[in-house]
């Protein structure tokens, strides 16, 4: 749990007694490698922090084919905003690419701590925003990037995760097939 209470005060000053709360609404868990934590058609109901593991974010095309849209590390948050705040069918999975571990709060308890703790809603904006900055920042030069390129900053941005996540998912989410992934793999080398 001190991991999540690290990431929290990176965002915003709390007192012991509103940590003990947040703490309190807490749960741990276990996600077992491509289990889903939020599935696409279901309205997601929580909040989870991932402490170990990685987790990814992927659809299905209108050709069936699966898409991975990006990946989540440790040390940040997992929900399917749009989904938990609207209270509406998800369109994404969240699944686990490696097993993780994870710190998990219901919707109830999220929205309690957001009406109990005075700050908590800007602690909570400023972690969004964060969030919201650093998946356009990892996006946005995937799309005029050549495949070569892609993979490079790809490795550069997400150095402790290129080597713990199927080579599948790591060409569906640069945008290249698999066999091309590997070619420029062998290249690089």
């Amino acid at each position: 749990m001190k991991e999540l209470v690290a990431y929290i005060l990176q965002f915003g000053s709390l007192n012991q007694q509103q940590i003990d709360l947040i703490l309190s609404k807490a749960q741990e868990r276990e996600i077992k490698k491509e289990s889903y934590f939020s599935e696409a058609g279901k309205v997601s109901v929580e909040v989870g922090f991932i402490v170990e593991g990685i987790m990814r974010v992927c659809y299905y095309n209108n050709k069936g084919e699966e898409i991975t849209k990006y990946f989540i590390d440790e040390n940040n948050l997992v929900v399917d905003l749009e989904s938990f705040e609207n209270s509406i069918c998800s369109s994404a999975y969240v699944e686990a690419v490696t097993n993780c571990k994870m710190i998990v709060f219901s919707k109830k308890d999220w929205e309690e701590l957001l009406n109990t703790i005075i700050g908590w809603d800007k602690i909570v904006h400023k972690i969004i925003n964060k969030a919201l900055i650093l998946k356009v920042s990892r996006r946005s030069p995937l799309v005029s990037e050549d495949a070569t390129t892609r993979y490079l900053s790809f490795m550069e941005m997400f150095p402790n995760v290129i080597n713990r996540v199927p080579l599948s998912y790591l060409a569906s989410y640069l945008g290249i097939t698999q066999s091309s992934l590997s070619r420029i793999r062998k290249n690089i080398r």
